[in-house]
């Protein structure tokens, strides 16, 4: 039997390659009823395209039909159709395939060579937790999930800066937000010394403001070819202060001097050079303009100053009814919680707000909620919240307590497995290998395996791109990417579990159909969980 792991990507790489020279003419199939009949399809618009009004040549047929090749799916069957030329895969063979080794699909595939370090550098987080606005909240998150997405993927990722309010660190464990903390500042004298060799001369009766050292002139460096490129064409100067040095110097600390266990699994030397490194500055849209007089600082300031600078820059945050301005990072939090307890007190009644193991629950449903409304819009775009009880209830299905509902009802069924098994009524789980996922006919189960299990290594390599070679000085990244994946995932199973009794009667004739559906189930379970770590969200075993 084959073996490997299978992949959408090399799938429809061999797809393509087969049509002959080209772009992509192949899409993957996602909707139920397309799944039905085919999961693959070149459109005929865009064969004829290709292939002008002919029929698509037999070697070209027969190429796509007998496809083969490392990572690609086994072919049942290709069809000419008025939609265009469909494809469907020998089913049982990749369930086969998918579930006989489902840790590797539900990790990230880690590229052949380490991609650049990464500094990541959240401004916002060195304001105190009352300080903290909407805006800048959601730029905490986003860096936070991006730094857990780009390491994933074999990447040095720094965090900058390091945590100095005292209260900011234990706003951020509610959060659950992993970020460095430190007592003391970098030395800023190297750059003081700096700053005052190249101060602008001051304008006859000018005063300075208490605590700046001087102004500089930036408007040469907006200029310059290389730095001007989406640079605010107003930026001119910039009145030099010692917390702006202290800024940069951190900086400075962070390209030069990399954590060892950074490392630990990267064949990238820790004494590489500032080439290597890309500084991308997770700001809020308030926060870019004094960003970019930083950026143009630390070159004017500091000839060893990494050249790729980029900013990802988050959208607005509005709140329904009120200005997201009204309303800090800890109210939001405070808000939500309150409201989950609320909720939770109606459903299960009002003790369970004194018992340990709920207040754990608690705490981790809020954190769900905020991280799914602030992470499920790509962070450039705006972000408007509606601070209502329903954003948490689990009968909507686009809230993280939807997503979190699910993980809890999944480990509900594998406890009653579990429980079944020591009664006696149910026999050992048997080895993968001797499973007929050939039984596992219903649409739904397919649409988790081809929807879900079977393209998530892709997704989280997707989640960790950043468009840092394209000029200009904003970057994309895709973390919306993760919660859609999941909630989209949570639909899907809750569908499937409202619809298919998994744990049937204790029949010796219906357990094999039971252990293929329970091992199915086994791989979203992987999937779910490792999708929720990406976020920081520990699972839930129940609600």
């Amino acid at each position: 039997m084959a073996t490997g792991r299978l992949g959408v990507g090399e799938t429809l790489g061999a797809l393509n390659a087969a049509l002959g020279p080209g772009g992509p003419v192949w899409f993957k199939e996602t909707r139920a009823r397309h799944l039905r009949v085919r999961d693959f399809l070149a459109p005929r618009q865009a064969l004829r395209a290709r292939f002008g009004d002919e029929q698509v040549p037999e070697h070209v047929f027969h190429a796509v039909a007998s496809l083969q090749g490392p990572g690609v799916a086994p072919v049942l069957r290709c069809a000419p159709t008025p939609a265009g030329l469909v494809l469907q895969l020998q089913r049982p063979a990749v369930f086969q395939r998918v579930l006989g080794s489902v840790a590797s699909y539900a990790k990230p595939t880690r590229p052949a060579s380490p991609g650049p370090r990464v500094v990541l550098h959240c401004p916002a987080l060195r304001c105190s937790p009352d300080a903290l606005r909407l805006s800048q909240l959601r730029a905490v998150l986003v860096a936070d999930h991006l730094a857990r997405t780009l390491r994933t993927q074999g990447m040095c990722v720094h965090l900058v800066p390091a945590v100095r309010d005292p209260h900011m660190p234990t706003f951020l464990q509610k959060l659950r937000v992993d970020w460095p903390t430190a007592s003391a500042r970098t030395s800023t004298e190297t750059l003081k010394s700096r700053v005052l060799a190249e101060l602008t001369s001051l304008h006859d009766g000018e005063t300075l403001p208490p605590g700046v050292l001087g102004r500089l002139c930036l408007k040469d460096l907006v200029e310059e070819q290389g730095h001007r490129a989406g640079y605010d064409p107003s930026v001119d100067n910039c009145l030099v202060t010692e917390d702006l040095l202290s800024v940069l110097a951190e900086l400075q600390e962070a390209v030069q001097h990399w954590p060892e266990d950074n490392y630990q699994s990267l064949t990238v030397a820790p004494d590489a050079g500032v080439d290597s490194c890309i500084v991308v500055h997770v700001v809020s849209c308030e926060e870019e303009f004094q960003q970019q007089k930083l950026d143009l600082l630390w070159w004017k300031l500091d000839d060893q100053a990494p050249l790729r600078q980029k900013h990802l820059v988050c959208g607005p945050v509005k709140v329904a009814g009120a200005p997201g301005t009204l309303m800090t990072a800890p109210e939001y939090y405070e808000s939500r919680h309150t409201q989950v307890c609320k909720v939770s007190a109606l459903k299960h009644g009002g003790s369970l707000a004194q018992d340990p193991a709920w207040i754990e629950i608690f705490g981790v449903l809020s954190v769900a909620t905020i991280k799914f409304e602030m992470l499920s819009t790509a962070p450039q775009s705006q972000l408007h919240l509606a601070l209502t009880d329903s954003s948490i209830s689990t009968k909507g299905t686009k809230s993280g307590t939807f997503v979190m509902y699910n993980c809890a009802r999944l480990a509900t069924l594998f406890e009653g497995y579990k429980r079944c098994m020591e009664q006696g009524l149910y026999p050992t789980f048997p080895p993968v290998s001797s499973l007929d996922f050939s039984l596992l006919q219903d649409e739904g189960e397919w649409l988790l395996l081809f929807n879900s299990v079977l393209p998530f290594s892709d997704l989280l390599s997707q989640t960790a791109v950043l468009t840092c070679i394209s000029p200009g000085l904003r970057v994309t990244a895709h973390t919306e990417m993760v919660c859609k994946f999941l909630i989209q995932l949570s639909m899907d199973f809750s569908s499937y579990y409202n619809r298919i009794h998994v744990l049937g009667e204790p029949r010796p004739h219906l357990f094999g159909q039971m252990f293929a559906r329970l091992q199915l189930l086994k791989a979203v379970r992987e999937i779910l969980h490792t999708g929720l770590a990406m976020l920081g969200i520990p699972p839930l075993n129940h609600i």
